[in-house]
């Protein structure tokens, strides 16, 4: 079977796992919704292992960053991009909350570079961590000097929004232009750039479709390549948009249901996220087809968290009236 767009892409067995992965990864995610007991699937490797939702803004830590970051604060463009930046800089909810205990309610026109340096040397200090595991982030010390990751990427933020990013962002005119705009400042590569401009997106700072643009990070094009015996001449990028465009044909030619979020397809951006965890997936599932890296194990095991997400998206996509509608009838 051949995917045709111009010129023919072959798939492996891989890429029938894509879309079971896909389905099954998105119906635990209604079971843990509805409050069902576990376990939630009879895949051994999907209960034993940690992988992010088929759907990347319902992921924890997005809809932390959604609920109690973008929309929580001042709205105005300065003060959003700060907020958004700050976190996904470090993409770790503890860390927020560490500057939220210390300074209250974070903003911009608050912020002191040697008082946000002090609570993080000093968490670093007493062991804490402060990076997510999620992200590699470069240290950027060749840029700004500094022996700390942190103070750098601090003096990266305060650089941004010196040379008025935000309201640049919010005059540009397509999600890829935005895109280049981050990409052009130190540290912040393709994936990095992708990443800040869909959290942005988020805000009502940008309006952009999330098919409109994708970049492929280093995962993705590892679980295009396990996907795909050939790319047929097509970019990464072109793969991931062939693949989201033909969606429900192709769970249709499975006999997959897959119970979409209330009504959106996936976008660019969770299929290129897909990407990313089939390439972890079939570290153990196919085992004999080799990735980009080479890696064999999956590191993070699942460990249910005792707090629950409360799912609260976008306002402008239209979906919080009917999730409040079925949390409210569960």
């Amino acid at each position: 079977m051949c995917l045709v767009r111009g010129n023919a892409v072959r798939p492996s067995e891989v890429f029938n796992t894509y879309w079971r992965f896909a389905a099954e990864r998105q119906r635990v995610f209604f079971k843990k919704f509805k409050q069902e007991p576990a376990p939630w699937t009879s895949d051994a490797i999907l209960s034993k292992y940690k992988f992010t939702n088929a759907y990347r803004a319902a992921d924890r830590v997005s809809q932390y960053l959604i609920r109690n970051v973008i929309y929580r604060g001042e709205q105005c463009a300065e003060e959003v991009f700060f907020r958004v930046i700050l976190f996904r800089t470090f993409n770790r909810i503890s860390t927020w909350r560490l500057l939220e205990e210390t300074f209250g309610r974070i903003s911009y026109k608050d912020y002191s570079f040697e008082h946000y340096d002090e609570v993080l040397s000093e968490a670093q200090d007493t062991g804490k961590r402060i990076y997510s595991a999620a992200y590699i982030m470069p240290s950027g010390n060749k840029s700004f000097g500094y022996s700390r990751k942190h103070r750098n990427h601090l003096k990266l933020l305060e650089k941004m929004l010196a040379e008025h990013v935000p309201s640049r962002m919010g005059e540009s005119k397509s999600m890829s232009e935005a895109f280049c705009l981050l990409r052009s400042y130190p540290t912040i590569g393709d994936f990095l750039a992708y990443q800040y401009v869909t959290d942005i997106n988020y805000s009502e700072l940008t309006d952009f479709s999330e098919m409109e643009f994708v970049a492929a990070g280093p995962g993705a094009k590892s679980g295009i390549e396990k996907c795909f015996r050939s790319l047929g001449g097509l970019s990464y990028a072109g793969v991931i948009r062939l693949v989201a465009e033909r969606q429900e044909e192709e769970f249709k030619r499975r006999n997959l249901e897959f119970p979409d979020l209330w009504g959106r397809p996936l976008q660019l951006i969770d299929c290129q996220n897909l990407f990313c965890e089939v390439d972890k997936y079939a570290r153990l599932a196919h085992p004999e087809i080799k990735g980009r890296v080479g890696r064999k194990r999956i590191k993070q095991k699942y460990l249910p968290s005792a707090e629950p997400v409360k799912y609260w998206f976008p306002p402008k996509w239209d979906l919080n009236k009917i999730i409040q509608g079925d949390q409210t009838a569960i």
